[in-house]
């Protein structure tokens, strides 16, 4: 096995042991890349020079007996919303052409004093206003999407271009592209994780999380990124979020939804899910029917408060310099000045009752799991989805649907693989806790992940 191939907490014991250097582990990644990038496109700046020279000072002080932690010698990749200073944050856009960041982000920082290694900057959906990330092609099937609007993070995890990526999550832009890719992605509690120097599409839904190949491997990033920060009016402070040892999930209360998260999804996602939740009550999990409150009202009160939001923020680049917009993103910010502060009002309101609702919800539930996305990545191009009864969706609209909820409430969601298609592509279900849970979710995702494997994860084919 070469190291690119190792799990994170692997790579790390390993390291630990010094078993494995950082030097050999970064140069093994960048080799994978030199193999594997050239089709695959998931990141917008490569920094090869830089991750060697970290991945060498990382070994000395080691070797020194300052070791920092699991991520220390570790490379990963992040998403090109996230400021490094002295590094471009293009933000798959034009309109950010020369662009320099003069600080590090709240999350590069940390990641920094946790001694990772940055490796790149993957490729975004322009703005992250976009679930495809049209530069990007999925790790399992070059003539497929990546999925958005982390499409760039996900196929570098699953590709081994990077041992774990960070992402961020607006409307589902880190667990759709996990999904699409056969890996993990965990958004995290609204707040949990500091928004301080990423870009924004919409700050009262933006979250950052890590995409990993593992459930485990989840865990041993997100401490590193959580805590307070002060320069993010949303920060909270951390919370514990490892997970307990072990398998055993008795007293564990699974919400199985009996609407919203089992309509119009491909028979096979929906096979794979149960199967799945079906596996989680082998463990001791107790499953239990739930209905989901205001599911009428989701894609309405997301679009509600994200695309005048978005529009906000962009407003002043838009009326200067509209041309270097992408068509389909320019389209939506143009719409969004045409939405009446009432009707973004009336999102805010349907938002709190969201939340309430939910709150009630989880005093019945530990968890609710439910698929990921309803279908698997779809071929590069593809606009719509027609379904059995005649129904027909925009893909945009059928992938976020079924995240856009934890967006909404601002609960924590993982999706970790369970399956595959028959054309072999990958499944993914999404396992969703109240707020500052993750300890739980992770928990019920690494039981499962110790008990069943790491569904989703052969050798990538466009590799």
């Amino acid at each position: 096995m070469s190291p690119f191939e190792l799990t994170l907490a692997e790579a790390a014991a390993a390291i630990g042991r010094r078993e494995l250097s950082p030097v050999e582990l970064t140069g093994s990644v960048l080799a994978r890349m030199e193999a594997v990038e050239g089709p695959l496109q998931a990141y917008a700046a490569v920094l090869a020079e830089s991750a060697r020279a970290s991945a060498a000072e990382a070994e000395r002080e080691i070797a020194a007996g300052r070791y920092r932690g699991p991520l220390h010698g570790i490379p990963f990749g992040l998403k090109d919303l996230i400021d490094v200073a002295g590094l471009p944050t293009g933000a798959g856009s034009r309109a950010r052409d020369g662009h320099l960041a003069t600080a590090d982000s709240g999350v590069a920082a940390r990641l920094a004093r946790a001694g990772a290694i940055l490796v790149g900057k993957t490729h975004t959906h322009e703005f992250a206003y976009g679930l495809t990330t049209p530069q990007t092609r999925n790790a399992w099937d070059g003539g497929r999407i990546a999925g958005g609007s982390s499409g760039g993070s996900a196929v570098a995890v699953a590709a081994g271009t990077a041992l774990f990526a960070l992402g961020t999550d607006t409307g589902g832009s880190i667990r759709v592209p996990a999904a699409l890719n056969g890996v993990v992605g965990l958004k995290p509690t609204y707040g949990l994780v500091s928004r301080h120097g990423v870009v924004p599409l919409s700050w009262s839904l933006d979250h950052v999380g890590p995409i990993t190949r593992t459930v485990a491997d989840a865990a041993l990033v997100l401490p590193a990124l959580a805590g307070h920060d002060p320069r993010d009016p949303a920060s909270r402070p951390a919370a514990a979020f490892r997970p307990a040892p072990g398998g055993d999930l008795r007293g564990l209360r699974v919400g199985v939804p009996v609407n919203h998260y089992f309509e119009h999804v491909a028979p096979a996602v929906e096979g794979a899910v149960r199967a799945a939740v079906g596996r989680l009550a082998d463990l001791g999990a107790e499953p239990v029917e739930v209905e989901i409150p205001y599911a009428r009202y989701v894609q309405a009160t997301q679009w509600g408060l994200m695309v005048p939001e978005a529009t906000a923020y962009h407003e002043p680049t838009l009326r200067t310099t509209p041309d270097r917009y992408a068509p389909d993103v320019r389209v939506l910010l143009e719409a969004g000045a045409l939405i009446p502060a009432a009707d973004h009002v009336r999102a805010r309101r349907a938002r709190t009752l969201m939340r309430q609702a939910w709150a009630s919800l989880f005093e019945r539930v530990d968890l609710i799991a439910a698929p990921a996305v309803p279908m698997t990545a779809v071929p590069a191009g593809q606009e719509s989805v027609a379904w059995p009864d005649g129904t027909v969706e925009a893909v945009s609209d059928a992938y976020v649907r079924l995240s856009a909820p934890a967006n909404i409430t601002g609960v924590p969601a993982l999706t970790l693989p369970v399956g595959h298609d028959e054309s072999g592509l990958p499944i993914g279900m999404q396992l969703i806790g109240r707020a500052l849970a993750e300890a739980t979710v992770l928990r019920a995702g690494s039981a499962y992940e110790s008990a069943y494997g790491r569904a989703g994860l052969p050798a990538p084919a466009a590799a």
